[in-house]
Order: structure tokens, then sequence, then C-alpha cells
């Protein structure tokens, strides 16, 4: 059999389900023995014991008298094992007094899989011996191609089951982050509040929060956006929430509030893992009372009702993380019937079109206005489908959260 031959042969063993490496290499020499356009007379799987630093007998097939069950043979005993890592392939008359009592005179023997030191020796966590009367110069090329064939095989397992295993963990990761986001809407006393979330891959670094007051009379509304993407920012973001509700707890002032999460952060994470946090918290008054703080994220609009303004709730401090020692002012606003706050981050104002025209903030308060006598829930949700159309073609994506307070009485 021509050598392209033979590694498509053995490659073809790769479709069938194995429990093991162990099940999957006895099924290849065992085919090898099998086959008739191979040359083989008898072949065995030698595995590597790491404890006893010694190749254990894994399983034997052909016409060669059968060796004990659990036979081994120690890697310093048997210069062979040492010698493959740098040849990949030996054929050499056997040594061992046991071996050559049961007929085994001479043997080829390849190693498979990835090298593993064991007290400073690289060794093979396999190797697959063969009885031939081919000679050397035929062997050594058929058994690098096993070698080669069976170690790819190994190696596409390996990753494939990491990739399973990547996968899962993601999945509860996901789950995880929205177990942390709160239901989309929130109805507080004169205010209907709506939040939407999209990570741009699994998880995200986007994350949005209502945080209620246990007298049921004070609501606490966050926003937050964690500089990266995906699972290292997704754990940021969960820290930071599970924080906020904490701290919130306490009823401390929101300035405080956020200036200890700053110190929590900045302990916590490297100076590049920082973040951007809008709060707001709105209390059952008739007034309209909002207090707010704004750690460098994308300024909220506020749409005015009664004159069609717009007001921009610009940052009142510095982003969350890299600077320990930094104070954060609260503001207030009143919020009159029919106005409307919209929180976002730079997802979605910065979200990017194939040719790269951006969103913009512009556009955000184009459509916010147009938008002034629909629900929460309706504006939400038309803002984000109209930036996830407008972003749709273009290489470039972010998370992307909008959270819309509208007071409706």
């Amino acid at each position: 059999m021509d050598q392209r031959k033979l590694y498509k042969t053995i490659e073809s063993f790769d479709s069938q389900k194995f429990n093991s490496t162990q099940d999957l290499l006895t099924h290849v020499v065992r085919q090898l023995v099998d086959n008739d356009r191979i040359e083989i007379r008898g072949g065995r799987v030698w595995k590597l014991n790491q404890q006893k630093t010694a190749y254990d007998l894994a399983a034997q097939f052909g016409m060669m008298e059968k060796i004990k069950p659990h036979f081994s043979v120690r890697v310093d005993d048997y210069r062979m094992f040492k010698l493959l890592p740098k040849h990949r392939t030996m054929v050499a008359n056997e040594t061992n007094a046991y071996l050559r009592s049961k007929g085994i005179l001479k043997y080829s023997a390849t190693g498979v899989g990835d090298l593993m030191k064991i007290n400073g020796t690289e060794l093979y966590p396999y190797v697959l011996s063969f009885n031939t009367d081919l000679g050397h110069e035929h062997v050594a090329p058929m058994l690098n191609i096993i070698s080669l064939a069976v170690t790819s095989m190994l190696r596409s397992r390996s990753i494939e089951k990491k990739r399973a295993q990547l996968e899962k963990d993601l999945d509860k990761a996901r789950l995880i982050q929205q177990s942390i986001l709160p239901e989309h809407e929130l109805r507080f006393h004169n205010y209907e509040v709506f939040g939407i979330s999209v990570a741009d891959r699994i998880v995200g670094g986007d994350f949005f929060d209502y945080i209620l007051g246990d007298d049921g009379d004070r609501v606490g509304i966050v926003i937050g956006d964690a500089a990266s993407k995906g699972i290292s920012a997704a754990v940021q973001a969960l820290y930071v929430s599970g924080a906020l509700r904490m701290g919130a707890g306490f009823e401390t002032k929101i300035s405080t509030l956020i200036r200890k999460i700053n110190a929590l952060v900045h302990r916590t994470f490297t100076d590049d893992r920082f973040l951007t946090l809008f709060y707001a918290e709105l209390i059952n008054d008739k007034q309209g009372l909002c207090v707010y703080a704004n750690a460098g994220h994308s300024s909220p609009i506020l749409y005015r009702a009664k004159s069609g303004a717009i007001e921009l709730l610009e940052a009142t401090g510095n982003i969350i993380g890299p600077f320990e020692d930094q104070m954060y002012r609260s503001e207030g606003i009143m919020i009159d019937k029919g106005d409307i706050l919209l929180l976002y981050t730079d997802g979605v104002s910065e979200a990017m079109d194939e040719p790269g025209n951006q969103y913009t903030e512009k556009k955000l308060i184009e459509n916010l206005s147009s938008m002034k006598k629909k629900s929460a829930q309706e504006i939400a949700r038309l803002l984000l489908e109209d930036v996830q159309k407008f972003n749709a073609k273009s290489k470039y994506s972010d998370d992307k959260t909008i959270v819309v307070i509208k007071r409706v009485k």
C-alpha cells in the first residue's frame, strides 16, 4: 500500500466514536494487522505509565504468541523508548528476554501523540510496535505515516474535546450573565422603564440593573460597559453588578457608592480593565427628582416633552478602575410627565455601517424625539432594531445596551 493510501486508510478510522484514546489506538492496530494489503503479522499498543516511568502493554493482536497480561517494561531498562522521540520510528533487534521468548526477535516501533516530559526525559504517551518481515527501508516510511496519521487524529480529538468543553463553559457563562440581568420591564410608581442588552459575542461586558429599595419608594437604575469584550469583560461586569447591589442595600449616598466601587475595581483588576458606569436613582415623589452620577459613561439623553428640548447628562467623574483615589459628585434633575431619559452604551452610538460611518448620538436624539409618544418598551426595541439594521453588514460590532425611562404620570 502506498503512503498516501495508508494515511487515508488510518484517517478513515476517525469517523468512528471511541470512549478513550486507548480504544482508538487499539482499533487502529487491529485494523492494520487485519489488513491484507499491509504486511504486518502482529501489533501491540504500549501506554506510558507516568508513575512507574514505564510502558504497560495495553493491547495485542496478530499471529504472535500472547504476552502475559499487565506486562510492563521500565523506560530505563529499554533504550528504545528514550530514542523514539529523536527518530519517531525505529526498527531493531529485540533485547528483552521475555519478549524474545515469545518469538519477537525483531521489532518495528513508532511513537504517537504529543511528547511529554517525565523526570526530564521526553517520551511519547503511546508506542505502537509491529512484527513484519519487511526490511527497514520499507518499514520506516510506513511507520512514520502511521505515527503522523494517528497523532493528527489524537490532536484533532483533543481540540474537539476542548472546543466542546469551551462551548459548555460559555453556555454556563451566558446563563450566569443572563441571570444577573433584570426583567426587561419595570414599573415604578410614575415611571415605566424598559432595558435590553445584546452581547456581540456569547457573553459581553455590557450590563444594566434595577435595584429596588426596601421601602419600595426608591429604585436605582444602572448601566455599565466594561472596556473589552468576551469572558474577561463579562467577569468584570458580573463583579461590579454584584458590588453595586450589595452597596446599594446600605442606602449609601450615590457619590460614596461609586467611589467605593471604583476602589474595589482598582484593587481587583489591572489598569486596562476599566469600565464606565451611569447610576440614577428615582424617588416616588410628585416633583420627579432623579439623582445620578456618571462615571465616564456615554451621556444619557433627556428629552423634555413640553419643549422638545434635549439635555445631556455629562460625566460627573472619571471611568471606574484605573485611578484609585477618585471623587464622584452626584447631580439632580427633575423629570416631568412625558419626559424620556435614554441610557445607552457606546456600542449603540458608535455602531458602524459597512462603509464605516457611525450611528452617532445625533441620530439617536432624532429617533428618540420622533418616538416621544411611544411606551418605554417600544422606544427601546425600535431604537435597538434600527441600530442593529444599521450595523448588520459591518465588520466591526460591539455589545449594545439601551435602557429607557419614561415618566407616564
